[in-house]
Formats: C-alpha cells, sequence, structure tokens
C-alpha cells in the first residue's frame, strides 16, 4: 500500500495553526493534531504521566490526578534542561502514534499539525512543509489575548521556540495570517488543490 502523502503544518504559537487546520479539515482533509496526541499520551493513568508527575512533583498535578498543563508550562518554559527532559520523553510516544493515524487515514493527503515540528527537526518526515506565518507584534499581542499572559511571560514562550526564520528556512509552502479569514481561506483553498495534485502524482508513481 503506498505511503500516505503527508503536509506538515507548522507555525509560532498564537500564528493561527488551529484556523488553518480548520480550513483544510472542511475541505475534507484528514488532521492529525499532535497537540492531542500530546494530552493522550499524558492521560491519567498512562505510565508515561506517571513518571512525568514523579519528576515534577505534586506542583504540577492537577486536582483529579491528572496534569496541570498549565503549572507544567510554565515550569519547562523556565526551564531549557528540564524543557528537554519532557521532551525526550513525549516526543517518541507521539510520534509512533502520529505515524500510526496517517497510515490509517484515507485521502489524497494527510496533514499534520506539529508545532514544534522544526524544534524536533522532523521537516523531513514530510513531503510538504506548510508554515503559518505572522508578524511578531500580532504573534505576542494574539499570545497575551488568549492566555491572559504578561509580556515578559509571552516574549519568553516565543524566545524558547524556534526562530521566524528558522520556520520559513524549512517551508515548501507559506500562508501569510495578517490578514482576514476570507483571505485566509483563499490561501487554504489554493493549497488543497495543489497538494491533492501532488498527491495524485505521487500516488501515480508509485503505483507504476
Amino acid at each position: 500500500m503506498p505511503r500516505t502523502f503527508r503536509v506538515g503544518l507548522t507555525g509560532g504559537i498564537a500564528s493561527g495553526k488551529s484556523t488553518v487546520a480548520n480550513l483544510f479539515a472542511a475541505l475534507g482533509v484528514p488532521i492529525v493534531d499532535t497537540d492531542v496526541l500530546a494530552r493522550e499520551v499524558l492521560e491519567p493513568g498512562s505510565p508515561l504521566l506517571a513518571e512525568v508527575l514523579a519528576h515534577f512533583g505534586a506542583g504540577v498535578a492537577g486536582p483529579d490526578g491528572g496534569l496541570d498543563r498549565r503549572a507544567l508550562r510554565a515550569r519547562v518554559f523556565a526551564d531549557p534542561a528540564e524543557r528537554r527532559w519532557l521532551e525526550e520523553r513525549t516526543h517518541p510516544a507521539i510520534r509512533a502514534r502520529t505515524d500510526a493515524l496517517c497510515d490509517a487515514s484515507r485521502g489524497p493527503y494527510v496533514m499534520v499539525a506539529i508545532p514544534l515540528l522544526v524544534e524536533t527537526g522532523g521537516a523531513d518526515r514530510f513531503d510538504r512543509v506548510l508554515v503559518v506565518d505572522v508578524e511578531p507584534a500580532v504573534q505576542l499581542a494574539r499570545l497575551q489575548a488568549r492566555d491572559g499572559s504578561t509580556r515578559a511571560e509571552a516574549e519568553r514562550i516565543l524566545a524558547a521556540q524556534a526562530t521566524r526564520a528558522a520556520r520559513l528556512a524549512v517551508a515548501h509552502d507559506v500562508i501569510r495570517n495578517d490578514g482576514d479569514l476570507a483571505q485566509l481561506r483563499d490561501q487554504v483553498a489554493a493549497l488543497h488543490r495543489r497538494y491533492v495534485a501532488a498527491a495524485n502524482m505521487q500516488s501515480e508513481r508509485t503505483a507504476t
């Protein structure tokens, strides 16, 4: 069975990745959201959650015995070593689940929403990399509005991610998200047509 054509969707925090993913989903594209998978691999009762709670302590435990994700995020963004520790344990589990869902998907192509695509060096796992790009000032304002963060907190979170230049360097395609929803929808529709054509070409090559 030929490998499903894969598009990696990435962008900085608060760039609008979820909005873009939803627009592709509305066109019938299967979406694998690694943020959702990150929650699944740390569900209550999972061995990985037990390891994380043992490492970080009660301060990141929720009242239901699950994970206080806001508290954990504050810890790992304040300490690069702790962030690496967490990523070394969660990323392999997320990647394995991603591959399984991609292999099981139906349709010309599948889109994987992966915020840390650049940070994890995962660009070569995809046939195309799509970056949602936004001006840094807009991104900062959106992050503060979304999470209720202070400017200093928001700047620290942005600084911990890959740079805008690093994301654009791995991009095959770029969506600009500084305009309105109609402009965003037009960009998505154009790329969807391009991805369907590329996926069909790949399928024809592997079938011969």
